[in-house]
């Protein structure tokens, strides 16, 4: 006797037996959801290819290729790197000369503002977190909880008195502020995360390294370390990303020679007088996203064992 296969397994959304890898029906849904997920940044990258006068054109222009004529020619534009050119480049006003916008400056600043303060509460919090989770301190959960009230604070309430003190001893306009700002920022969420991937590992391994006469120094960087390795991905990631983004700290406490991206696009914002120069603006978030990408793509094997770490259990 044959068993019965039920219509949802007969079009793929339904395993036919235990775990196995998805069927068509599955993958569709998939493709179909990530297609509308990125769309919005599709759309961006559309648009930063596009001449500029097309931008806001009726009827929309809407892909730099007609698809073996499926789509008709009014909905199709000619692509263009004008505007990623105009980005580093450009007429500041009106029958003047190209001049240096700057934003090779601001890309590097906020990639080494990033990298560097992301990399400190990495290191940081990823001592303190294993410390939080090897030797638990009498009120450990409260101790925690303090930290993460750091995280709570929305910066616009913060921002005030962290300019003040920014003043008082001269770290306002500086690399060194804003990096040290943006760490400690940063720890609490370094700390939550990577003290949940230390407790999930087996602390058998550990205590027979001791048995064997191993310091502790030995078994954190030896037996510790290599095993959350995916949670230290998962981590840099995550607070690359919240980094990257910020706006209101960098907004109040970088100067002329330390601002990053984000502050800087507003002055992208006008070209010439002439209004909104859409298509530059998306050429700059375009190039904004790169750094981004190319950190998730090559961290993502450890990145998707980083997010699922613990979620099943043996």
């Amino acid at each position: 006797m044959t068993d019965r296969v039920s219509f949802w397994e007969r079009i793929g959304f339904r395993s036919v037996g235990g775990i196995a890898e998805a069927g068509w029906g599955r993958t569709l849904v998939v493709a179909v959801v990530s297609f509308i997920y990125f769309l919005p940044v599709l759309f961006i990258i559309f648009t930063a290819i596009k001449p500029q006068g097309l931008a806001l054109s009726v009827p929309p222009t809407l892909s730099p290729t007609s698809f073996f004529g499926l789509i008709p020619d009014q909905f199709v534009f000619t692509p263009t790197l004008d505007n990623f050119a105009s980005v580093f480049s450009r007429v500041m006003t009106a029958g003047g000369q190209p001049e240096s916008t700057g934003f090779d400056r601001f890309f590097f600043n906020s990639i080494v503002i990033a990298s560097a303060s992301v990399l400190l509460a990495l290191v940081i919090g990823t001592l303190a977190a294993y410390g939080f989770s090897r030797y638990p301190l009498k009120g450990n959960d409260t101790y925690l909880f303090i930290i993460l009230t750091t995280r709570m604070l929305p910066a616009i309430v913060v921002i005030i008195p962290v300019i003040l003190m920014f003043r008082a001893v001269g770290l306002s306009g500086s690399y060194l502020g804003i990096i040290m700002l943006y760490t400690a920022f940063n720890l609490a969420f370094t700390v939550w995360m990577m003290k949940s991937f230390f407790d999930e590992l087996s602390t058998d391994v550990e205590d027979a390294a001791r048995i064997d006469g191993s310091s502790e120094i030995k078994v954190f960087f030896k037996i510790c370390l290599p095993q959350v390795i995916a949670g230290l991905a998962a981590t840099f990631v995550f607070g690359l990303i919240l980094t990257w983004n910020e706006f209101l700290f960098a907004l109040l406490l970088t100067g002329p020679d330390t601002r990053t991206v984000p502050v800087a696009m507003n002055q992208a914002v006008s070209s010439g007088g002439r209004g909104t120069d859409w298509t530059l603006l998306a050429a700059i978030e375009t190039l904004f996203l790169v750094p981004i990408f190319l950190a998730t793509f090559f961290l993502q094997d450890h990145l998707l064992r980083g997010v699922t770490f613990g979620t099943v259990r043996k």
